[in-house]
């Protein structure tokens, strides 16, 4: 089982793996981030969209509230548009995960997905759950950015922990 610090630095991975990928689609034309490429969830716009859409989802659930309501691509003309809509659902998750007492990542959650078939299970699984979902999306988006001629950059979870190891403890010092 994980724990609550356990499920913030999930949660903080996805949102700075998200950033990351955010900043790629943000160097390609307006044309080409809406293009529908025939993936899995279209094109980067949708599947970005789709990436948001869940984040949000599971949230709600996690908090035990009615879902809201399918969000489509259409909602955002550009990627800030959708950049500041993941911002204010990235702040809610902050204040969830902030307000969230140390046992309930053990706490199972009743939920029913899309269908209405109803599911359960402990919260420290749907929260890895979501940060899987969200890393395969961002390998799509990844994809899809450098066939439309993008950088790719890296988005691990190895990554974020040695970034985040660098700006605790600073860079390495030299043997003397």
């Amino acid at each position: 089982m994980l724990s609550k610090g356990d499920l913030g630095r999930l949660i903080d991975y996805t949102v700075w793996a998200n950033h990351r990928v955010l900043r790629v689609a943000a160097t390609l034309a307006a044309e080409d981030f809406k293009r529908d490429l025939r993936s899995s969830h279209g094109g980067v716009r949708r599947t970005l969209t789709h990436m948001l859409w869940a984040e949000c989802l599971w949230l709600e659930r996690w908090k035990g509230v009615p879902a809201s309501p399918f969000i489509d691509e259409s909602e955002f003309a550009d990627l800030v548009q959708l950049r500041d809509r993941w911002a204010v659902i990235d702040e809610h998750r902050r204040a969830w995960l902030a307000a969230l007492r140390e046992e309930a990542a053990g706490e199972v959650i009743h939920y029913r997905n899309t269908k209405g078939v109803a599911f359960e299970a402990p919260l420290w699984q749907l929260v890895q759950h979501v940060a899987n979902h969200s890393s395969y999306h961002r390998g799509q988006v990844i994809t899809l950015a450098r066939q439309l001629g993008a950088r790719a950059v890296a988005t691990d979870l190895l990554a974020w922990d040695r970034e985040r190891a660098l700006r605790v403890d600073g860079p390495p010092q030299p043997a003397s």
